[in-house]
């Protein structure tokens, strides 16, 4: 009986203490908003904002293609000849690949 009473005087004596202890516990790491979640949600904005940035870049790169698009027959011509390999009447187009090489060595090592 001992123990239980000097555990009951700890308790009784230090029940302020231990509340506000348990309580910043439970405020800062358990709670859904803990200052470890707010860590959490600081890093995933600051990688939303990267990402805005790198798309906002990406939005203007395309807007100027785009506007070259528009007024210059040239930049058209330009796209057609490297994506689509289209070619003038007067012209050959010669393709190079890698995969034949890649398929010769992948059949020389079995």
């Amino acid at each position: 009986m001992s123990v239980l009473g000097r555990v009951g005087r700890f308790l009784s004596r230090f029940k302020y203490i231990i509340v506000i202890v348990v309580g910043i516990a439970i405020v800062g790491f358990v709670d859904e908003n803990s200052y470890l979640s707010k860590i959490k949600y600081n890093r995933q904005i600051e990688d939303l904002r990267a990402e805005i940035d790198e798309l906002n870049a990406q939005f203007i790169a395309d807007s100027l293609r785009l506007n070259e698009l528009d007024h210059n027959p040239a930049a058209i011509e330009k796209i057609a000849r490297e994506r689509y390999f289209m070619k003038a009447d007067d012209e050959e187009i010669f393709v190079l690949s890698d995969d034949i090489k890649e398929e010769v060595t992948d059949a020389a090592a079995q």
